[in-house]
């Protein structure tokens, strides 16, 4: 197993390298502002080329992240197992000018794996993570008992 750090992302997909390892929170610092909770993410990240000669990079990364409910502010387990393509670009004038569905992402010598996966990482997430049913949306714990719908129901009848 290799430790993350930094890599020469052409040279990498040129020479097919792979990377894998566990990621802790420590090392995921965006995640840890969001108050996402993880016992550790295994990830992989290979390098490859087409036949275009054009440079890929593939990142893989699984776990199960503790997010906040939106509803009831609670833990909700979150299982990813994300798998991405990325075309690594030569200059921020091919991602911009790029007219297709493909994912691109600056080449450099010194891009960031930890940063990497944190980034795919990021994009699979939801955009407001709930339970199916939250108990205390559900019991109306939150209202003393009643929706606030019925509250305002009551209201309109005065």
């Amino acid at each position: 197993m290799s430790q993350p750090g930094l890599i020469d992302g052409l040279q990498f997909a040129r020479g097919a390298e792979t990377l894998t390892g566990t990621l802790d929170l420590s090392r995921l610092p965006r995640l840890a502002v969001m108050r996402c909770e993880t016992s550790g993410l295994s990830y992989e990240l290979r390098g490859r080329t087409d036949a275009e000669g054009r440079c890929w990079l593939q990142v893989r990364a699984k776990g199960t992240l503790s997010l906040e409910c939106q509803r009831c502010l609670g833990p909700v387990a979150f299982p990813l197992a994300l798998r991405s393509e990325l075309l690594l670009a030569r200059c921020e004038r091919e991602i911009e000018t790029a007219d297709d569905d493909i994912d691109r992402v600056l080449a450099g010598n010194a891009m960031d794996v930890c940063q990497l996966v944190e980034d795919e990482v990021l994009l699979a997430l939801p955009m407001a993570p709930r339970h199916e049913q939250c108990d205390g949306m559900r019991d109306g714990a939150e209202t003393g008992g009643t929706s606030p719908f019925a509250q305002l129901a009551k209201l309109k009848r005065i």
